[in-house]
């Protein structure tokens, strides 16, 4: 019977091939679109895997580098039992390097307390040298750097060059590389010059990186923590004040930044707030029962990506629609024809013995192998279509075309080939032999 279906199909080339084509494309499509989502989880998942500490950062900000904390909570953070060492983290835009603007892809400063951050077991930067050496205690108060080899070259730069950052230029002493998008876009400094550059005071920090003792229970050092900072006051750094901040530092007289500056500091005068250029945060502090920060793990950072990602999938799924609907009348309209123009044949084989059945799967047949031929297709088409965009721009995207989603992909284009060609095949069956080979002739 399948035979027969392939024979009765490639009888009709031109009309076969441009209904496999438009399920190509659907299918094809709908794995690019979904292989967004899919890229995203995996590579958060593959970036926070590499990281099983904790991340202690102000609550409510989505990032640390949104988040302001009092960098004398280091030394009540490291007397919890479980707590093997606690690296303070300062984090910043640089706003430009080499003289352009860095927008996209996003360039970081990264200020690490460097004899804490040797400490580390499983410093995911210290690990990653590919070429120079890692920050050491010689590097306080120098403006000695690290960068990632996409960085460097982005920009033409080795080992020993120097790398022009917000107007500041930085000794390139060594180069890692993580292959992640996530994590290959910092620039890694001593903490204090990064504070120097971005004017944050020398008694905040961003975040606490935290890592425990090997055998301590990793819930308990949380509650542990939780319990220490429940009810402590926090400065009232919000994100009105931390984008004037920002724009403080590059507004130049009549640019955009310095109208949007004006703006923020109109309403910090109206609100009795600090403005921008007279500290590094509003000063007023905040008593409160409530934590004030947010203690992020691994699994945190995959559960909000999958939120995200879920919601993603919605308006994929919509936007698949369309090229899966327009693939479906293809096949209708194909079948439908090929069904119209074989009713003596259908005739004549109901004559000879054939049964309504028989008809019917000879018809399901062609429309499963059109949709078999067209799965196939396109995720084959869908997968080099990711391979070539991660190829092209690594440090922007990351695809991922999980075996998962190809394997869907291929199943649900055969059922919607014999969605397609169920109306034309329950036409041809209901028709009795003699009206078969009436209406064909």
């Amino acid at each position: 019977m399948l035979r027969f279906a392939l024979r009765n199909l490639w009888t009709r080339p031109l009309r076969t091939l441009l209904s496999l084509c438009g399920l190509t494309v659907a299918i094809a499509g709908m794995v690019g679109l979904f292989s967004v989502a899919e890229g995203l989880e995996s590579l958060v998942a593959d970036t926070f895997g590499r990281i099983p500490g904790l991340v202690v950062m102000q609550a409510g900000a989505p990032i640390p580098l949104f988040s302001r904390l009092p960098a004398d909570w280091k030394s009540d953070l490291e007397q919890l039992p479980g707590v093997y060492v606690v690296n303070p983290e300062v984090w910043a835009r640089a706003q430009l390097v080499e003289g352009k603007p860095s927008i996209s892809p996003p360039r970081l400063l990264f200020g690490t307390r460097i004899d804490t951050a040797l400490k580390i077991r499983t410093g995911v930067y210290k690990q990653a040298i590919v070429a120079g050496r890692f920050l050491t205690p010689t590097d306080r108060g120098t403006f000695n750097a690290v960068i990632s080899q996409p960085i460097a070259e982005q920009y033409h730069k080795q080992l020993g060059d120097s790398l022009r950052v917000d107007g500041h230029q930085l000794n390139i002493v060594g180069i890692y590389h993580c292959r992640s998008m996530l994590l290959d876009v910092a620039i890694i400094m001593d903490i204090d010059q990064v504070r120097s550059m971005t004017r944050m005071g020398n008694d905040s920090v961003c975040a606490f990186y935290v890592e425990q003792e090997p055998d301590a229970d990793r819930e308990r050092v949380v509650h542990d923590i939780e319990n220490l900072l429940r009810g402590r006051s926090l400065a009232a750094a919000n994100s009105a004040s931390l984008m004037q901040l920002e724009l403080a530092r590059y507004a130049g007289a009549g640019s955009p930044a310095a109208t949007m500056l004006t703006w923020l500091n109109g309403i910090a005068k109206t609100t009795g707030s600090t403005p921008a250029n007279e500290g590094a945060s509003n000063s007023s502090a905040l008593d409160t029962d409530e934590l004030p920060v947010e203690i992020r793990t691994s699994d945190d950072w995959s559960k909000e990506i999958q939120k995200l990602s879920e919601d993603l999938d919605i308006f994929l799924v919509l936007m698949t629609g369309i090229g899966v609907t327009i693939a479906v009348l293809s096949i209708v309209n194909t079948m439908l024809m090929s069904v119209t123009e074989r009713f003596t044949e259908f005739g004549v084989l109901k004559a000879n013995g054939w049964s309504n059945r028989d008809v019917l799967q000879l018809i399901t047949w062609e429309s499963a192998a059109l949709g078999v031929a067209g799965g196939l297709f396109g995720v084959s088409f869908g997968w080099l279509a990711t391979q070539a965009i991660n190829a092209n721009w690594p440090t922007r995207v990351h695809l991922y075309a999980s075996p998962r989603l190809l394997l869907f992909s291929i199943v649900f284009s055969t059922a919607l080939g014999m969605l397609g060609g169920l109306y034309p095949a329950m036409r041809a069956a209901r028709l009795s032999p003699m009206e078969a080979i009436r209406r064909g002739g």
